[in-house]
């Protein structure tokens, strides 16, 4: 029994002709000349924090088309023989296991992938890990051995003494002063981490109270994507940003440092704005003068709105991120990870663009796909599912759960099928191997259903390849469905979920559970 095929022909989205909506070679050139300029203006020594992601910023690419997620390293690479890397983990992200949801793993591990990424991808090397706000947690010193085992220099920093309101005992030898001192010798250095909370300022505070003391009059600057200072405060792209960090209730505001100093409005979000004239007096106080920053847009150093080529289709694309983060929200909190008050806050900035997430183009042949599975296999005992894909050229593929396949696996078949062109009575897997692993899943692997997950299918489809022209040629499709867009009517179970992350969809899911188990495989 193969899945069904279902296929909604649609105008593509896009023809090929058509200008792309991000200029990637002018943000490039525009933001390579700002921060050069920004490391003249400090005695040829800076510290750039940099916000968001290192690598791999999905966000950013999905609210801005033809973006590269990976442009801060490409960045990197044109200052390589210039740049210092620090990479800052806080010490209680890496004992609370907290998650980067994307790649479904851990922040520590995710230190562990960015430094073989930027080695082996980009080239570079990373010239020091910080841990933090350390306070002697056994998991944090395993991560520490781990490293320094494999000849990666590590230093701990714990929590400032007096911080935040006790500027004087900040910048002193109790404060600052009793952090070790990280070594470099490159004009700019860069201070990344995992995500938010890692400890960037404060390292980046840390290194200038030293450097100062050294003789050195270095700077600090910040390089931040979002919210993106020169976009109207309500504009897509902005309120997009609002909704990615709704847990971490950051409110996008009109800068009023900036509106004050200069009469110009500029955007900002309130931790910045709110931080702000503690680390100014922070910054006055080392380096011994009057601040040259006089708002906090003033220490950024990005020029990513200067890219926008069509401000029309940034914003359609924004406004779909917003859609995606209220489902994403949703089975989070469903799944006990958020609370309902991060969920009502990104719904509200949705009904503000005006939208519903039906406005999502997969989410009705989704649900559509999941009540015709329910006509269509009455008298099959379980929940049924449906799941939608959008293709590059705009065609929508669906598929539906059955007792050999979920969903998800079905659609992904489905898919691959259309853009190979191959005839739906063609199997990619014969019966008797699916057959086979549903007998293993049973009796080896003592599992409740023999159903196979999206992973289970990939793996099956791989296998068949030698002996299966059709799987050969479906399987190099699979390429063609990175960034594109699915839905599906369940949350995915462990298995559809690591086989979508590998495919790189940009999945949304409903807010309900396939199955009423407690504990998921």
């Amino acid at each position: 029994m193969q899945p069904f095929l279902n296929e909604v022909e649609t105008p593509a989205p896009m023809t090929a002709n058509r200008t792309p909506m991000f200029d990637m070679d002018k943000y490039l050139a525009e933001q390579s000349a700002e921060i050069l300029n920004r490391i003249r203006q400090f005695d040829n020594k800076l510290y750039l924090e940099f916000g968001g992601k290192l690598v791999f910023d999905y966000h950013a690419s999905r609210v801005l088309p033809n973006f590269d997620p990976n442009v801060k390293v490409r960045l990197l690479q044109q200052f390589k023989d210039k740049t210092d890397i620090i990479l800052c983990i806080h010490a209680g992200d890496i004992d609370h296991r907290k998650m980067r949801a994307d790649f479904g793993i851990t922040y520590d591990v995710d230190v562990l992938k960015l430094i073989d990424d930027l080695r082996r991808e980009w080239d570079l090397e990373i010239t020091a890990v910080v841990i933090t706000r350390y306070e002697d947690q056994p998991s944090a010193q395993s991560f520490k051995n781990r490293l320094e085992r494999r000849d990666v220099k590590v230093y701990t920093h714990r929590a400032t003494k007096g911080y935040p309101t006790d500027v004087d005992v900040i910048v002193s030898e109790e404060g600052y002063g009793s952090n070790s001192y990280i070594e470099t010798t490159r004009p700019l250095v860069v201070v990344a981490g995992p995500g938010p909370g890692s400890g960037k300022l404060g390292t980046c505070l840390s290194q200038l109270y030293h450097e100062h003391r050294h003789g050195v009059q270095a700077g600090y600057a910040k390089f931040e994507t979002f919210p993106i200072w020169n976009l109207p405060l309500k504009h897509p792209v902005n309120m997009a940003y609002e909704a990615a960090t709704a847990d971490l209730k950051d409110v996008n505001l009109i800068d009023p440092f900036h509106l004050e100093a200069y009469g110009k409005t500029s955007i900002n979000y309130n931790r910045d704005v709110e931080a702000f004239p503690v680390l100014k007096r922070i910054l006055e106080k080392i380096m011994g003068t009057e601040s040259c920053y006089r708002s906090p847009t003033d220490m950024g150093v990005n020029r990513v709105g200067f890219g926008i080529a069509d401000d029309a289709g940034v914003q359609e694309a924004a406004t779909q991120e917003v859609i995606r983060r209220v489902l994403r929200y949703r089975c989070e909190y469903m799944m006990g990870l958020t609370s309902r008050e991060t969920v009502e806050r990104v719904e509200l900035i949705m009904n503000e663009l005006g939208v519903q997430v039906e406005d999502r183009r997969v989410v009705r042949p989704a649900r559509e796909a999941a009540k015709r599975a329910e006509v269509e296999k009455k008298g099959h005992e379980g929940v049924y599912c449906g799941t939608a894909i959008e293709l590059p050229d705009g065609t929508i593929i669906t598929g539906s759960n059955s007792p050999l396949m979920h969903s998800a696996a079905s659609a992904v078949l489905n898919a691959i099928k259309y853009l190979a062109e191959i005839p739906d009575k063609i199997h990619l897997i014969a019966p008797n191997i699916i057959k086979a692993i549903g007998n293993m899943k049973r009796d080896i692997k003592d599992g409740k259903t023999i159903s196979l997950n999206l992973e289970e299918a990939l793996i099956a489809v791989g296998a068949s390849a030698p002996f299966n022209s059709a799987a050969q040629i479906a399987i190099e499709q699979l390429v063609n469905l990175r960034g594109c867009d699915m839905h599906t009517t369940h949350m995915p179970t462990p298995g559809d979920e690591a086989g979508l992350r590998t495919l790189g969809v940009n999945l949304t899911s409903d807010a309900f559970f396939a199955t009423d188990n407690l504990y998921l495989v």
